[in-house]
């Protein structure tokens, strides 16, 4: 999901919104199990991950605002080892240079991993734009924006 802001380093307004109402649109939804069991998606069936604490708490009060309740948001480091049906991950930076911890940090090939692979069904990423068009000073960074891109690709670059 593409959310445009910008000025955003470790905590975005835009994207908690955006959050809140993929949140929405899924709670109630039908999914199915492996073992073929189909239920409602409810709050309990999402986690939402976020690199930054400033953006936990960002999510935090725009679920709190629209009443939204029992929804786990954490770091990646909190869902080691947890899956849910669907995951939203927020990436809360606007660009790769606002990114308080550089762009090692943000674009981190195992938090990026982790993050998207605790989802049993969906997995949902929430980001500007901007940080698939990132300047790689080095062929480590390259090989980090690589990544991201990629993701943007596999899932139609539609920006929805």
């Amino acid at each position: 999901m593409d959310v445009a802001h910008e000025g955003n380093a470790n905590a975005s307004s835009e994207e908690a919104a955006e959050v809140v109402a993929v949140i929405s649109d899924l709670l109630g939804r039908r999914w199915r199990d492996r073992d073929g069991v189909e239920r409602q998606i409810r709050p309990a069936d999402v986690l939402v991950v976020t690199p930054f604490n400033a953006q936990i708490r960002e999510i935090e009060e725009a679920l709190e605002s629209a009443s939204l309740t029992g929804i786990s948001v954490g770091t990646v480091d909190k869902f080691q080892g947890r899956q849910a049906p669907a995951v939203v991950y927020s990436m809360a930076s606007s660009s790769s240079e606002e990114a308080p911890r550089g762009m090692e940090f943000l674009y981190d090939l195992h938090r990026l991993n982790v993050a998207t692979s605790r989802a049993l069904c969906l997995a949902i990423v929430v980001a500007n734009p901007n940080l698939a068009s990132v300047f790689g000073r080095t062929p480590r960074q390259m090989h980090l924006a690589n990544a991201l891109c990629r993701l943007r690709e596999l899932a139609g670059d539609t920006g929805n």
